[in-house]
C-alpha cells in the first residue's frame, strides 16, 4: 500500500479509514474518533502529521526522516509544527492534484467488504467473547458451516421408529441397531401421526444445527407405506364409539389370588380396573403376576408404567417379561408421575386406534393429580368394531368410573391367608356380558355369602 498523506485521509470516509486500519493491523481502531484515527494511521505509516509524502522523491524522504528525528527529540507538540515546512517543500497545488490518484489507489487496495465487516463485528464484541469467537472461527469454522448448511435438495430417508421415554424418537435407518445416520423425530410429530415402536416411516431430513448431533425429520410423508395425511384425518381416539367389555381375559394362572379374580371379579378387553387395598395388601405383587400372565397372550400388547413406587420395585420390574415404558419413584413430583403415565397411555391409545388390543398396567395412581388419575382410567375402552385399551392400575381406593374393582384385604394378606380378596368391596358391572347370565348369578351368590 502506498503511503497516504493527511489530506487524503481526512477526506476519506470513516468506513474507509477502518478498512485501512484493519489492513495495517492497528488495534482498537473502532474506538478512535476520526481525527485520532488519522493521527494513528500517519504514525503507523511512519509519516509525521501534516507532511506530504511522495514515494518517488528521495529528497523528500530524507527531509521527512529528519523531521521525525527532530519530532522525537522535541515531543509531539514540536512535530505537529512542521506542516508548514512540508507545504514549503511541496506546493499545495501539487498535493491537491495527487489526491484523486491516491483515492483511486485507496479503493483498489481496500479489503473485501465481508472481511471488513467481520473484523468490525469482532472489534465491537467484548474482548473476552471476541477471543473465544476467534478461536472457534479458526479451528471449527469449516465443520460447523457444513453442519449448518441446509441441503440444496432434501434427502428422503426411510426407517423404523424407536420411541424414547420423553415422547420423541428416532428413525433407525439400519434397525434395530442405532447408527450415526439415524434421524431425530420430535415429540410433536410422534403425537400428530400417532407413531408407535416399529412403524415404518419416510420423509425428508434436514442437517443438524450447531447444538445438535443428529439430523432431524422435516416432516412425515408416509407411515407403513400409507400417506401420513390419511392418519391425520382419522377420527380422534376420544371420539371413537365405546362399548362395555364383552370378551373376558382368561388368565389361566396357578396363583390363587389370580384364580379368584378371574372367576369372581372378571374383566375383559377394554375394562377399567383398579386393584385397591391398604398398605401391604399385595397390590403391587398382584399386578406383577397379572403382567406375567398377560404377556403370554400373543394378540395383546402389554405396556407398564411405574409412578410413585419404591426404587427396589423399579429394579424388580426390570427383570420381568414386561419392562416399564416409564418409571419414577415415590420421590418424584406429582407432575413427573403424571407425565410418566401419560407417555405410556398415549402409546396405547395409538395402538387401540389402529385396531390393536393394548393393556396398560400402572403402579400406582396414588401419587397422580386426581384429574390425571381419572383421565388415565377414562382412556380405557372397548372400541366398537375396532381395537381395545384395557387399564389395570393399583390405588388405595377406587377412583370412580371403573368397570371392575378388585379389593385386597391387608389383614388376610399379612397373615398368609390367600386369596386375600375382599368380595364385599369387589365387583364387576355388567358381568353378564363377560361370563353370561349363569356366571353373573354365581358371582352374586358368592358375594352374598361373603356379606353374611
Amino acid at each position: 500500500m502506498s503511503v497516504l498523506d493527511r489530506a487524503t485521509l481526512e477526506d476519506s470516509k470513516l468506513a474507509d479509514l477502518h478498512a485501512i486500519a484493519l489492513e495495517l493491523g492497528i488495534d482498537g481502531y473502532r474506538r478512535l474518533r476520526k481525527a485520532d484515527l488519522v493521527e494513528a494511521l500517519l504514525e503507523h505509516q511512519g509519516v509525521e502529521p501534516d507532511s506530504g509524502v511522495d514515494d518517488n522523491d528521495d529528497e523528500e524522504e530524507s527531509t521527512a526522516a529528519s523531521r521525525r528525528r527532530r519530532g522525537r527529540r522535541g515531543g509531539r507538540g514540536r512535530g505537529n509544527g512542521t506542516s508548514r515546512e512540508a507545504e514549503d517543500d511541496e506546493p499545495r497545488e501539487t498535493t491537491e492534484k495527487r489526491q484523486p490518484a491516491e483515492k483511486r489507489e485507496l479503493a483498489e487496495k481496500r479489503v473485501p467488504a465481508e472481511k471488513r465487516e467481520a473484523g468490525e463485528r469482532r472489534e465491537d464484541r467484548p474482548r473476552g467473547r471476541r477471543d473465544r469467537t476467534d478461536r472457534s472461527d479458526r479451528g471449527d469454522r469449516g465443520d460447523r458451516s457444513d453442519r449448518e448448511k441446509p441441503d440444496e435438495e432434501p434427502t428422503i430417508v426411510e426407517g423404523v421408529v424407536e420411541l424414547l421415554s420423553n415422547g420423541s424418537g428416532f428413525l433407525r435407518v439400519t434397525p434395530p441397531e442405532p447408527s450415526e445416520d439415524d434421524v431425530y423425530i420430535s415429540a410433536a410429530q410422534v403425537k400428530r401421526c400417532e407413531l408407535i415402536n416399529g412403524d415404518k416411516v419416510s420423509g425428508p431430513r434436514r442437517a443438524p444445527h450447531r447444538s445438535e448431533r443428529y439430523p432431524s425429520l422435516v416432516r412425515i410423508d408416509t407411515v407403513n407405506d400409507r400417506p401420513a395425511a390419511e392418519l391425520a384425518d382419522r377420527t380422534r381416539f376420544d371420539d371413537l364409539p365405546a362399548t362395555f367389555p364383552t370378551e373376558r381375559f382368561k388368565l389361566g394362572s396357578d396363583d390363587v389370588t389370580l384364580k379368584a379374580i378371574e372367576f369372581l371379579t372378571p374383566f375383559g378387553r377394554g375394562s377399567r380396573v383398579t386393584i385397591t387395598g391398604g398398605a401391604w395388601s399385595g397390590k403391587s405383587h398382584t399386578l406383577r403376576e397379572l403382567a406375567k400372565t398377560l404377556s403370554t397372550q400373543s394378540d395383546l400388547t402389554v405396556l407398564a408404567a411405574l409412578a410413585g413406587v419404591r426404587p427396589e420395585e423399579i429394579s424388580e420390574w426390570g427383570t420381568d417379561p414386561i419392562a416399564p415404558g416409564a418409571a419414577v419413584s415415590f420421590a418424584a413430583s406429582a407432575d413427573a408421575q403424571d407425565n410418566a403415565v401419560e407417555l405410556v397411555i398415549d402409546q396405547a391409545r395409538r395402538l387401540a386406534a389402529r385396531g390393536d388390543n393394548a393393556v396398560v398396567l400402572i403402579d400406582t395412581l396414588d401419587g397422580l393429580h386426581p384429574l390425571s388419575a381419572r383421565k388415565v382410567l377414562a382412556a380405557a375402552r372397548n372400541i366398537a368394531g375396532g381395537g381395545s385399551l384395557t387399564v389395570i392400575a393399583t390405588s388405595s381406593a377406587p377412583i370412580g368410573g371403573e368397570t371392575t374393582v378388585v379389593s385386597l384385604d391387608a389383614v388376610l394378606a399379612s397373615t398368609g391367608r390367600f386369596p386375600a380378596l375382599n368380595l364385599a368391596l369387589s365387583g364387576t358391572i355388567r358381568a353378564e356380558l363377560l361370563v353370561g347370565e349363569a356366571g353373573a348369578k354365581a358371582i352374586a351368590k358368592e358375594r352374598a355369602k361373603a356379606l353374611k
